[in-house]
């Protein structure tokens, strides 16, 4: 398992916050999901062998969240 740390604009407000946890932790390729509201932080934890980092992101944006730096 591997973890990686990106920033969702959405991930400051509650509602989106849900929706992301929710879509994140049904994916099968991933353990867990944590989120800090007050930055737009999201920690997720991986089976690199399943999904690469490229590509989660992208499956993020095309859930329609935007990633900040």
């Amino acid at each position: 398992m591997e973890t990686m740390t990106i920033y969702v604009k959405e991930a400051t407000e509650e509602k989106p916050l849900q929706l992301l946890e929710a879509f994140l932790l049904e994916m099968e390729e991933v353990e867990r999901a944590l989120v800090d509201i007050e930055e737009g932080e999201v920690a997720i934890t991986y089976d690199p062998a399943q999904i690469s980092a490229d590509q989660l992101t992208k499956r993020i944006q095309l859930e329609g969240f935007h990633l900040t730096e």
